[in-house]
């Protein structure tokens, strides 16, 4: 039997839609199926797809209303969460205690409410697998109207500095991509300790980016725990090594003041990772992770960070002469496409 769309457009979907969601909830608690699209967060836009029939407890359908919910809060900020993000979320808002139990529970939850067709297939996504893809065109003249799309000059080239944003989780790279676009700034996902052969790369690129008139910066976010804070001391000493400079790394996140302000949910400092003794010496014995900020939040420090070490005025001189250049491009190419 085919999979079954849960996006009710026809008579005969919306009474199997109905029918067998409401089954699951008039069994175990009584909700009415009036209120069953509201109430789940379910909307005609949402794309579920029903692999499997599944009789829902009580308490897991209380789940997955919590995450449609929280789902498309985050969706309509543009974000997708990761199911990371999405446990933090919970935690925060007292809808689970934070133990790896808990967390066990709610992938098992995600899980099984979508193969039910009742969470939105893409309302989480996993960052650290994606398939590559070589890029594809219909037509010459795409390909065209596509260079002077693209068209764009380093930004940063004739400014003081020259930052980069490292975040030690791959996972949070989709949150840190948007800002980065923006502002022109590269960003590298680190995946906890940079390889030698990364470092390596990254202090010839940095070294080649900066010559001798600019001062190259990381931007640097990880988590608050004995690895993610060696991690953010060692980055310097790395890149000055490989680059025959010094490379200054500011750590945006996560800080004790920001979880002071914010209050992420706290873990306990697992005591066979190396340096625990004196992580908890001088920070007690727990610990934070990053996902459990507010992407928004995230966005903010880069944004702020960043704004911090550019020069406005030089900006829309490179901002004129970025206009220029793809105006230049965009007279060029219609002489191409419609030659006289």
């Amino acid at each position: 039997m085919p999979p079954k769309v849960i996006a009710p457009q026809s008579q005969a979907e919306t009474m199997y839609y109905d029918g067998a969601l409401g089954r699951r909830f008039a069994s175990y608690n009584k909700v009415s199926i009036a209120n069953l699209r509201e109430e789940t967060g379910v909307r005609r836009a949402d794309v579920k797809i029903c692999y499997r029939t599944t009789r829902f407890h009580h308490h897991t359908l209380r789940l997955i209303l919590e995450a449609n919910r929280i789902i498309a809060e985050y969706q309509a900020q543009g974000h997708r969460l990761t199911l990371r993000q999405l446990y933090y979320r919970f935690v925060s808002r007292d809808l689970l205690p934070n133990v790896p139990e808990s967390y066990l529970k709610l992938t098992t939850v995600v899980r099984d409410g979508r193969l039910a067709g009742l969470i939105d297939w893409d309302g989480i996504e996993d960052r650290t697998t994606n398939v590559q893809s070589p890029s594809r065109w219909d037509s010459p003249e795409e390909i065209i109207r596509a260079a002077e799309e693209d068209y764009h000059i380093d930004m940063w080239a004739n400014q003081p500095y020259r930052p980069e944003v490292w975040i030690e989780k791959e996972a949070l790279g989709r949150v840190i991509e948007r800002p980065c676009v923006d502002l022109d700034v590269p960003f590298l996902c680190c995946r906890r300790y940079n390889s030698t052969s990364e470092m390596w790369r990254a202090a010839m690129r940095l070294r080649t980016a900066t010559g001798h008139t600019q001062s190259a910066v990381i931007l640097y976010l990880g988590d608050h725990d004995p690895g993610g804070l060696d991690m953010s001391r060692g980055v310097g000493r790395r890149l000055a090594m490989f680059a025959g400079t010094k490379v200054d790394v500011k750590r945006l996140a996560l800080n004790l003041d920001q979880i002071q302000r914010y209050s992420p949910p706290p873990n306990p400092v697992r005591t066979r990772e190396g340096r625990h003794a004196a992580y908890a010496e001088q920070f007690g014995p727990d610990c934070w992770e990053l996902d459990a900020l507010e992407p928004e939040v995230i966005i903010g420090l880069v944004q702020e960070a960043v704004g911090e070490l550019r020069d406005d005025a030089l900006w829309e001189s490179s901002l004129e002469r970025e206009a220029a250049g793809r105006q230049q491009l965009h007279d060029m190419i219609e002489g191409l496409v419609y030659p006289h």
